[in-house]
């Protein structure tokens, strides 16, 4: 997560009391991530949360993961787009946690889909993760299929592995984007500078994304995006690379003067198909635009005349 001191209000103030006041995380775990070298203010690791904020000061910072969290089914509505005796296909909100961490012990998917599914969920990928197989970030939207067995998560997970499914997205990009189409094959690994991050490097792993231009605006795009490989942040990286970085995406770009409120990618996924796990059909699923991506279209549109 980025969190940038641009406001008055902002300085002067405890690195760890400012991290609190600008996520859902408390303060004495914050406070342990920062001594433990979790955080990063001006890409250099500050281990003292008595830090005192400057004005402009960018703060990185990531969150550990604990596998042996508890976690506690939760009565939290899900949107759910299909369901059967073993897939449930979810048409995520933006903003909801996928799996808990020490910062998010509650309100997350995992919990929702614990309390639906009861213990009908697959147990490969532990207590952290049962039933996920696949997983979107905080801030994007849209399809995740969740499986309900073990032969289910098998069967998908290996069309993942070897990309024999399909994952599109939409997306809004700063900049016009000069080609209305293209493939970008640049490897994906971890930024040397800043572990929070991915970057394109050429000992990384084989990464592959289409894209094609919906529609060019003066500043912006509305693209589209298809995953030909899985890698994290793979889209908002290719895209930042190319000079084009997802509108919101703090992590890979900077605030946007016509959207100073955005904290996060502009991204949805809205389709996924693969071969259904105990009858090998093709099945497909759409999530149409949710309305926080339509309502920023529609502030382009107007911002375009």
């Amino acid at each position: 997560m980025r969190l940038i001191v641009d406001k008055t209000d902002f300085v002067n103030k405890r690195l760890d009391n400012f991290i609190k006041e600008n996520s859902e995380l408390s303060r004495t775990y914050i406070a342990s991530l920062i001594e433990d070298g979790y955080v990063k203010v001006n890409d250099v690791i500050v281990c003292k949360p008595s830090y005192k904020t400057k004005e402009l000061d960018i703060i990185d910072f990531e969150e550990r993961e604990n596998t042996t969290l508890d976690v506690v089914p939760e009565n939290i509505p899900l949107k759910i787009i299909y369901e059967d005796d073993d897939i449930l296909i979810i048409d995520k909100e933006r903003g909801m946690v996928v799996h808990p961490s020490n910062g998010h012990h509650s309100g997350t998917l995992v919990n929702a889909i614990m309390y639906h599914c009861k213990d009908n969920l697959s147990s490969i990928n532990g207590v952290i993760r049962p039933g996920i197989v696949h997983r979107i970030d905080k801030d994007t939207s849209g399809i995740l299929c969740v499986c309900k067995n073990d032969e289910s998560h098998k069967s998908i997970a290996k069309q993942f592995s070897e990309h024999s499914n399909i994952r599109k997205y939409f997306a809004i990009t700063k900049g016009a984007i000069s080609k209305d189409s293209g493939t970008i094959e640049k490897p994906i690994g971890r930024d040397k500078r800043n572990r929070l991050r991915m970057a394109v490097d050429t000992n990384g792993k084989e990464a592959i994304t289409k894209y094609k231009v919906i529609k060019k605006y003066k500043d912006y795009s509305y693209i589209e995006c298809e995953l030909l490989t899985g890698r994290t942040h793979q889209i908002r990286v290719h895209m930042k690379d190319m000079g084009y970085p997802l509108l919101g995406d703090l992590t890979y770009g900077k605030v946007d003067r016509n959207f100073k409120e955005l904290n996060g990618q502009i991204l949805h996924a809205h389709y996924l198909e693969f071969s259904h796990p105990r009858t090998n059909e093709r099945v497909s699923f759409e999530s149409k635009l949710p309305d926080y991506f339509v309502s920023i279209l529609d502030k382009l549109d107007k911002i375009n005349e």
